[in-house]
């Protein structure tokens, strides 16, 4: 954390010199995130608890870090998405130079890095919430680096609004629980827990809520659609990757502060994975913008690992730890694949964007021939994030099937109900994610160009397609070695559970030697085929089109009419608007006919309610005399009330 704060000084420091501070930012991130990966390593190897405290003169009086293997799981995570992404922003923000200021993103990219190592290290609510906000802010003004397009400020708004109301929560759950245990010390929180002070159910809102805004669940998921695509790619790839996981984090370190979870917990965690699942999805096949599908795959995924952790208390609730501990192992093996496919994807939507200039799917088209690495490493991100063997997304998503399974065949009749919820939830995720990506890679990479973007698209340089093909390579590399991977999460799901996973887990050798047939059956044919090609002429033609002579790229399906007919049974509960109407006439001349999709939760639900909260605080201006003394006044009575009420706690103790 010392080399990014200190690089990020530096940068800065450099001013207007953006070649050197993109150079010193991206060697201080990448260093920082081989030296931190590798102790994550160690650390998770020994399965040890380190605390460390230093007096410090702050509010909260002592300082305190640590890691556990829960942290190091998560850190590890970080580190490794994050610096395959500095690498990739090396070249992606070369194209900004000499055109805008460079220095601010690497400043606050280091700064987020630094300030998400500082989440899962912090052991006390102050320390945390302090990290959690310079999360925030460093990440906000990541989204606004191109603040002179309307639209990425009405993102960067968005997004500030959306992380602030999280926070409010955030304080509100570490001011309970920092009364109830008489101490912010987590170590405390956990040995005392707020159970026996009777608001563990509204401690367990107020977590849900306040990460649940920055994981991304539905429906307060609504930063999401826009901040990703406003940010710059590499950017995209560290917020979805794992910077949305910080929720996820915050979630399994808080939960065991608040006592044994009641069985509703899990349904809750269940009910909302499978419709954050199910409506991401949908959105996504819906969209238009590469980016902008991609964030509501993060939705989907996001909603996946919430159904683990579902698992995982129900687990817990009816005593059965090992239950417990396949649900959060699928949970946290979902966290670090998606770091891995959804870094990949955003990556790629950038070379697509830089190489072709626009990331409108209805612009694309034949790319494939002019970007042959960032169109194959897209497609490795694609079968990932589809659970398709032989690739990453297939383990842990079979892990959470598993698990689901296995609570239907032994917990009492509620809770196997509750959890065979996930069955359907997951196969129609998958299904759908899997036409979603077939209408996106054959948009965009395959076909013939249906724009000048497309035509004169090019191949990115080697510092942007470098991270893809490594991030690719670890996606091939999980699926071949599921046990592996497996291992590599065991001591954080043990230290969530208290119990080892359990010994059958079912074919996790079939696995392996399901993924290696199936690469090496893929590596045969592909060779078969260069080796048959090579003794015979080969010209290229255009696709026949049923005998008429006259085709034109612009007769190629389009995204929107791939998606229509999957997307027919949800009408009901999308907000569609259409511009424009059908030609008109025996010989139209013209025609035009657009459809597009809004956010059913944003433009339904919390944009009105939005809206209903500003007329109500309209009212609260009668306390705003402009009389310097009555502010006072409001603040010396809240300071009171607060210590008055903190004391009442520490009485208790």
């Amino acid at each position: 954390m010392a080399l990014l704060f200190g690089s990020a000084l530096l940068a800065a420091i450099l001013g207007r010199r953006d070649r050197a501070a993109l150079a010193v930012g991206t060697a201080s991130a990448v260093a920082a995130s081989l030296l931190g990966g590798a102790a994550s390593l160690v650390a998770l190897r020994s399965g040890a608890t380190l605390v460390w405290r230093a007096r410090v003169p702050l509010p909260l009086g002592e300082l305190r870090v640590g890691i556990d293997p829960l942290s190091a799981f998560f850190a590890l995570c970080i580190c490794v998405v994050s610096g395959l992404a500095a690498v990739y922003g090396a070249g992606y923000l070369r194209a900004y130079l000499g055109k805008r200021r460079v220095a601010p993103a690497v400043v606050f990219f280091n700064l987020l890095l630094a300030a998400m190592l500082g989440v899962v290290l912090a052991r006390d609510g102050v320390l945390f919430l302090l990290a959690w906000e310079a999360m925030s802010l460093s990440s906000f003004f990541l989204v606004t680096f191109e603040n002179d397009r309307d639209e990425v400020r009405r993102a960067g708004t968005t997004y500030l609004i959306a992380s602030h109301v999280g926070v409010i929560l955030l304080i509100a759950l570490f001011a309970l629980l920092g009364r109830a245990a008489g101490s912010f010390d987590f170590a405390a929180m956990k040995r005392i827990g707020i159970a026996a002070a009777g608001l563990a159910n509204l401690a367990f809102l107020l977590a849900l809520g306040g990460f649940g805004t920055k994981a991304g669940f539905w429906p307060v998921h609504i930063w999401l659609p826009d901040a990703h695509p406003a940010a710059p790619s590499h950017v995209s790839a560290v917020m979805s990757g794992v910077m949305i996981k910080m929720g996820i984090y915050g979630l399994l370190r808080v939960l065991p502060f608040l006592g044994p979870p009641p069985a509703w917990w899990g349904a809750v965690f269940v009910l909302v994975g499978a419709i954050s699942g199910v409506a991401g999805v949908i959105h996504a096949l819906a969209q238009h913008d590469l980016k902008r599908l991609l964030a509501y795959h993060s939705v989907e995924n996001i909603g996946i690992i919430a159904l683990g952790i579902g698992l995982g208390l129900l687990g817990q609730r009816y005593g059965h730890p090992a239950l417990a501990t396949l649900g959060y192992a699928g949970a946290l093996l979902h966290t670090l694949n998606h770091g891995l496919f959804k870094g990949l994807l955003f990556q790629g939507a950038g070379s697509v964007l830089q190489g072709s200039g626009t990331r409108h799917l209805d612009s694309l088209g034949g790319l494939y021939r002019r970007m042959p690495e960032t169109a194959t490493a897209f497609l490795v991100g694609s079968v990932a994030i589809c659970g398709l063997p032989p690739l990453n997304g297939f383990v842990s998503e079979w892990l959470i099937y598993l698990g689901a399974f296995r609570a239907g065949a032994t917990l009492p009749a509620t809770g196997a109900v509750v959890a065979l919820v996930a069955l359907p939830a997951l196969a129609l995720i998958g299904g759908l994610a899997a036409a979603c990506f077939v209408k996106v890679f054959g948009v965009v990479f395959l076909g013939e160009p249906r724009s000048d973007h497309a035509r004169h698209a090019h191949e990115v340089g080697l510092a942007m397609r470098a991270p893809m093909l490594a991030a690719a390579l670890a996606c091939l590399a999980i699926g071949l070695w599921p046990a592996g991977a497996l291992a590599l999460v065991a001591p954080a799901a043990v230290c969530l559970s208290g119990e080892a996973l359990p010994a059958d887990l079912g074919p996790l050798f079939n696995i392996s030697l399901l993924a290696t047939v199936l690469v090496a059956l893929i590596a045969t044919l592909a060779l078969l085929r260069a080796r048959l090609l090579k003794t015979r002429p080969v010209a290229q033609a255009a696709t026949w089109g049923c005998a008429y002579p006259h085709a034109t790229a612009r007769m190629q399906y389009t995204a929107t009419s791939f998606a229509d007919p999957v997307l027919a049974p949800f009408s009901s509960v999308l907000h569609i608007r259409t511009d424009g109407g059908l030609p008109d006439g025996m010989f139209p001349t013209q025609a035009h006919f657009e459809k597009h999709v809004g956010d059913m939760a944003g433009e339904r639900m919390l944009v009105p309610a939005w809206r209903h909260f500003l007329r109500a605080a309209r009212r609260l201006r009668v306390i705003q005399h402009g009389r310097m003394q009555l502010y006072l006044v409001y603040i010396l009575a809240t300071l009171v009330a607060l210590v008055l009420w903190q004391l009442s706690g520490a009485m208790r103790h």
